[in-house]
């Protein structure tokens, strides 16, 4: 047996840095700011209930190893038409999603410009201008990079919690637990399953596992733990400390380890948030043109440049991230709504691949399939009109790829 691949700790560690990325410093913040002491209780709940997914994908990728991950799942038990809803609803929901991480991007160096609400919108369209001129020449950050980037907020967030742990600050507000609010727990749920999209990753990664049936499904459940154990750390350092300063663990960064913390987690928060966008803009530009040469959207996206660079799909995928941004900004829509809108369409994929897992499953996998489809199906209550966006996408898309498969089907000479 080959001893190149990735292992289990290696697979568990890339679990945490796909899951991680710049969240950790904002989204317990956005979490307390909902539901207070609850925060805590919606991340644990979030956590255990990612167990059975992340167990779920590891089984069906362990199985049925292919680079398209959840669309092949899909394909395979409900067929092609299925599969190719769910690879176009990822492809039309990554500019909402990257559009909210430039918006997160911002945060971390918003501390350090004066009147910064002023200079939001021009700062996000001109980190897209970058993004395009990077991959328009095919700079890629490198993924070593990435991954460096995380280890460090990893290696941040520790760092916190060890001067928590040692410093033991003076004049902690233990917080006291409110009365039980349900809507407030669901919209901190709603808001916490950013943090672990991306659960799905490791599928389109089965192939580069040494044994991806002995080591894909710890990784994937190790990398889970981890990362929802430093979220629920994080809040509680939040709940506990609390925080005049705008990003809250800027604000705790100070408190315990005496300043820098506009300019360490700025830097960190910034260069990863950059990076991150910058990776989903290269592979759904590079997916855009796969679709093309399949005939699944039209050929013009499929032209490339002399640096290999499929340039009309980079365009268009800028352009709808620009539009995304602007009617954000016009429209007064908060951080927050545009997270759940992602998050449902995410939703609506799990639950196709859990599904997709009842059919393709062995009988003594079913029960943890039906119990990950209920757990999908009460994310997609909390997320309550939040999915509206899903389902729009969906109700647009099917007609559309049923009447291109018809009409494919009938040219094929018999």
């Amino acid at each position: 047996m080959s001893h190149k691949g990735i292992g289990r700790w290696q697979g568990a560690a890339l679990m945490a840095t796909t899951l991680l990325g710049t969240g950790v410093f904002i989204l317990p913040q956005m979490t307390v700011s909902v539901a207070g002491p609850w925060a805590l209780l919606a991340w644990l709940l979030l956590t255990v209930a990612v167990l059975p997914l992340a167990f779920t994908f590891g089984l069906l990728a362990s199985r049925f190893p292919h680079a398209t991950g959840p669309a092949h799942f899909a394909a395979l038990a409900f067929g092609e038409l299925t599969g190719r809803i769910l690879g176009l609803m990822f492809l039309l929901v990554v500019p909402l999603g990257a559009s909210a991480a430039l918006m997160i991007t911002f945060e971390f160096i918003a501390p350090l410009l004066p009147e910064a609400q002023q200079w939001q919108l021009p700062v996000e369209l001109s980190l897209l201008g970058l993004l395009w001129l990077l991959n328009y020449r095919g700079l890629q950050l490198s993924a070593r990079l990435q991954f460096g980037l995380t280890l460090l907020i990893i290696a941040v967030v520790l760092l916190l919690l060890l001067a928590f742990g040692l410093l033991q600050p003076q004049n902690l507000q233990q917080p006291s637990l409110p009365d039980f609010n349900g809507s407030a727990l669901a919209a901190a749920c709603a808001i916490a399953f950013w943090s672990f999209l991306g659960v799905e990753a490791m599928t389109h990664l089965a192939n580069d596992f040494r044994d991806a049936s002995k080591d894909l499904l710890p990784a994937l459940l190790r990398g889970c733990l981890v990362v929802g154990a430093i979220y629920i750390a994080c809040s509680y350092l939040v709940l506990v400390m609390g925080s005049g300063h705008p990003l809250a663990m800027i604000g705790v960064f100070n408190q315990l380890l005496g300043g820098y913390g506009e300019l360490v987690l700025g830097v960190l928060g910034f260069c990863s948030g950059i990076a991150t966008v910058n990776v989903y803009t290269a592979s759904v530009a590079r997916s855009l043109a796969s679709f093309s040469e399949q005939g699944i959207t039209p050929a013009f996206f499929q032209q490339k440049n002399r640096h290999q660079m499929p340039q009309r799909a980079l365009t268009a995928i800028i352009a709808t991230m620009a539009a995304v941004l602007l009617l954000t900004w016009f429209s007064d829509q908060q951080l927050e709504d545009l997270i759940s809108w992602v998050n449902g369409v995410f939703v609506v994929i799990y639950l196709v691949s859990m599904a997709a897992a009842y059919q393709l499953l062995p009988g003594r996998y079913k029960i943890i399939s039906l119990l990950s489809l209920a757990l999908c199906l009460l994310l997609a209550v909390a997320i309550a009109e939040h999915m509206l966006y899903a389902l729009l996408l969906i109700v647009l898309i099917w007609p559309l790829l049923y009447l291109q498969q018809k009409k494919q089907r009938l040219s094929v000479p018999l």
